[in-house]
């Protein structure tokens, strides 16, 4: 048997309808992978337990990637510590905030900030977030919506660079469906066709300007922003963020805008550094190589700013050591969580979640239609399951026949898979993305997923229309088409809020 049926859904509902309603990612990721072990060895719970433990937890932190992607998330918890104490993000505002004087100018700030780290989806929120959060409390914008914009600028825009883990990873699926299918296009030629095809990613990242220009704040996001702007508060009463400095003002004595700008170009130099030694940008890296490159490049950059701050006697060695495994240490709980959003990935994968929907959602239908449907069977997927690389890994090897057989535009469908994969990762609470730009933004994870959802419910929109014209067009200038779209949306919605709060204000 392929799949459970109707109860491989189970799991994923769970896990999402907990997260909702009870705002605690750990008890929703436990619950919905427990639940699902529970269903695979026959309702036994003691045998669940141990199976969960055993067969789930244990693998996961072993695997290879995984314990990578943990220790890489210590170096940056760390990092990012050194960064919170050493008073250099404030120095750095209060630099910066003659320059970056309007809540515009801060939001576009920050994406553009996001777009420069393009190497690393983990690196972008934990690196971009503390260094903006106290621009952003400053010129009164929310936390949620620096949430939106470092999400915004991780997962959608690593998709679109080839030459990073992202990149590799996809194509080396792309490789292995046309071998057997005895094509001979490079899947590199075939990755970079693919782009403009991306529909999902570049609207991700091309609504963030829009919005900050002209103030489009609609739903949950509207709230946050009259919050900050009227009462001045961060978080509403009930949220619990994921990462929250404490005593900041006091810590931040002394600091230097060198404490931030210097490490950052430390990072950047050492990790260029070494991805040139492995062939880069001529050659794609592994992502392997990838890893230590970044890993070694924040280990770099944490050693230059405990010199700094040692060498302008702003702490004591030992004050600052254990700044450093302090920040590690708080990374234990987002740890935990990516280990617990792995194992639920597992159990959904083992119970053929995936292939039950797909089964479902597959039938005989027009070629041009396909990519369309492609798009939303990866929504459905990769929000249930929290992971665009589980999707790709499913979809493609399905996706790529399919073009083929049925004469579809392979481009545009692998282009839908990869829009579809990127939207789940983007958006859904249970993905590792999400939970790590509530981390790098200071915010709660649960205001982070109901303020980002309606602006991601906006995009997916358009890239849905984008697909079905690009299905019988096949053209890449399809991608002007929705760029046309988005904008005409903005203005409109803008628009249509801006004559919604003139009569608010007028009663």
């Amino acid at each position: 048997m392929e799949h459970l049926g109707w109860v491989s859904l189970i799991p994923p509902i769970i896990a999402v309808i907990l997260a909702i309603v009870t705002k605690n990612v750990l008890v929703s990721l436990f619950s919905g992978a427990f639940i699902g072990v529970l269903i695979l060895v026959g309702g036994n719970p003691l045998k669940a337990t141990t199976e969960t433990i055993g067969n789930y937890y244990f693998p996961i932190v072993a695997d290879g990637y995984n314990a990578a992607v943990l220790v890489l998330l210590f170096f940056i918890g760390g990092f990012v510590a050194l960064m919170e104490k050493s008073g250099g993000g404030s120095a750095l505002a209060s630099k910066v905030t003659r320059f970056i004087n309007t809540r515009a100018k801060t939001q576009i700030s920050a994406w553009i900030g996001g777009i420069v780290i393009f190497f690393s989806d983990l690196g972008t929120p934990l690196i971009v977030g503390p260094v903006f959060e106290k621009i952003f409390d400053k010129a009164k914008v929310s936390r949620e919506k620096l949430a939106w914009i470092i999400d915004s600028t991780s997962s959608p825009v690593a998709i679109l660079i080839p030459f990073i883990g992202w990149g590799v990873y996809i194509m080396g699926l792309i490789r292995t469906e046309f071998d057997a299918l005895g094509i001979a296009t490079s899947e590199f030629s075939t990755f970079i066709q693919v782009i403009p095809f991306q529909f999902y990613a570049i609207l991700a990242v091309s609504l963030v300007p829009l919005v900050a220009l002209t103030k489009l704040d609609f739903g949950p996001m509207a709230r946050a922003e009259r919050r900050i702007q009227q009462t001045g508060e961060l978080y509403w009463p009930e949220s619990k963020p994921l990462r929250r400095a404490e005593n900041i003002e006091e810590a931040n004595k002394g600091g230097r805008a060198i404490f931030i700008w210097l490490p950052l170009l430390v990072l950047f130099v050492t990790l260029f550094g070494l991805l040139i030694s492995y062939g880069f940008p001529f050659e794609p890296v592994p992502g392997s190589d990838f890893r230590v490159s970044l890993s070694a490049a924040y280990l770099f950059a944490a050693i230059t700013i405990i010199s700094l701050m040692l060498f302008y006697k702003v702490r004591k060695f030992g004050e600052v050591f254990d700044i450093y495994t302090t920040g590690m240490q708080k990374m234990v709980y987002v740890a935990l969580t990516l280990v617990l959003a792995w194992s639920l990935g597992n159990v959904i994968k083992e119970m053929g979640t995936a292939q039950f929907i797909i089964e479902v959602m597959r039938g005989n239908v027009p070629p041009f239609i396909i990519p369309a449907i492609l798009f939303i069977v990866g929504i459905v997927i990769s929000i249930a399951s929290g992971t665009s690389w589980g999707t790709f890994a499913i979809m493609l090897p399905l996706a790529i026949p399919m073009a083929v057989g049925l004469d579809a535009h392979m481009l545009v469908c692998i282009g839908a898979v990869l829009s579809g994969g990127v939207l789940g990762d983007h958006c859904s609470p249970i993905s590792d993305t999400t939970i790590l730009a509530s981390t790098g933004a200071g915010a709660d994870h649960i205001d982070h997923v109901k303020t980002q959802f309606p602006y991601a419910l906006l995009n997916a929109s358009i890239a849905f229309i984008g697909f079905i014209v690009a299905g019988i067009t096949g053209n890449a200038y399809t991608l002007v088409l929705i760029l046309v779209l988005l904008l005409v949306a903005v203005f409109t919605l803008s628009k249509i809020q801006n004559v919604k709060m003139k009569k608010e204000v007028g009663v």
